[in-house]
């Protein structure tokens, strides 16, 4: 997105306006523009919003996994993923409501399908949807 005052609130309307309720994002910007990553409950649909109101978009996969909500949790997880040889493109984190055990990152994996496999052999929980 171009780095101008009201950007961001350009795109929320476009989401707010159809609907779409936005779960995590991140934003990374450079003099002339941003990169805003988004995690949104109808990614289609949030698609084709963006894109018909003039809006430069593109869907990567990403995977949600979960971690212990303690101090420690991150850096077990990190430290299995090192240890594996799983290399993290980009990483943020999904705010949630509760109260429960477990926080939630957002990963962009390097050879993610098989970092997932991986993972999973290990014993990583992942979300879906």
């Amino acid at each position: 997105m171009e780095n101008k005052a009201g950007r961001l609130a350009d795109i929320t309307g476009v989401l707010a306006g159809g609907g779409i309720d936005i779960k995590a994002l991140s934003i990374a910007d450079t003099n002339d523009f941003g990169i805003l990553r988004l995690i949104v409950d109808r990614p289609a649909d949030a698609l084709s919003a963006l894109k018909a109101s003039g809006f430069m978009v593109r869907e990567t996969p990403v995977v949600g996994l979960k971690i212990d909500h303690k101090p420690g949790g991150l850096h077990r997880v990190l430290k299995l993923m090192e240890e594996y040889g799983i290399f993290i493109e980009y990483m943020y984190d999904l705010l949630s409501a509760d109260t429960s055990d477990t926080a939630t990152i957002i990963a962009k994996l390097a050879n993610q399908d098989e970092a997932v496999e991986t993972m999973k052999k290990l014993g990583a929980d992942f979300i879906t949807g």
